[in-house]
């Protein structure tokens, strides 16, 4: 008889969350397998994904600081560091969002961006703290 069973799976992306307390699959037999899927509690989670606008502007910004060539593909989950970009072109993209979007972006955030989108989130928190 073969056996395989695994416990606690979990994957998480920003929008999604698929979570699977148990898993197994067994065959006691040629032919004779069955799968059972049992369903976990559902778990409160908040997600911030930017507005496509934002992120479109981001986009541009980043192609424009970089010198990204033509017909590379530059979107929300793209890294500043996969585009060639190295800590002082992090910075200057930065000062090119803050420019942009009229915001102040503090120095401890600025070092968690990595990606298009954490800057297009940031961007669009600071601005929507920033309106009355």
């Amino acid at each position: 008889m073969a056996s395989i069973a695994g416990s606690a799976l979990s994957f998480a992306r920003p929008v999604k969350a698929v979570n699977t307390s148990s898993l197994s699959f067994s065959a006691a037999r040629k032919g004779n397998a069955f799968l059972r899927l049992q369903p976990v509690q559902k778990r409160f989670a908040v997600c911030y994904a930017a507005k496509k606008d934002t992120v479109d502007k981001v986009c541009e910004i980043v192609k424009k600081q970089l010198a990204v060539p033509e017909g590379t593909e530059v979107c929300g989950a793209s890294k500043f560091s996969d585009l060639g970009a190295d800590s002082l072109d992090t910075v200057e993209i930065v000062m090119g969002l803050e420019e942009e979007f009229g915001i102040s972006v503090e120095e401890s955030s600025a070092q968690s961006i990595a990606t298009v989108e954490d800057a297009a989130e940031l961007i669009d928190k600071l601005v929507s703290a920033k309106s009355p």
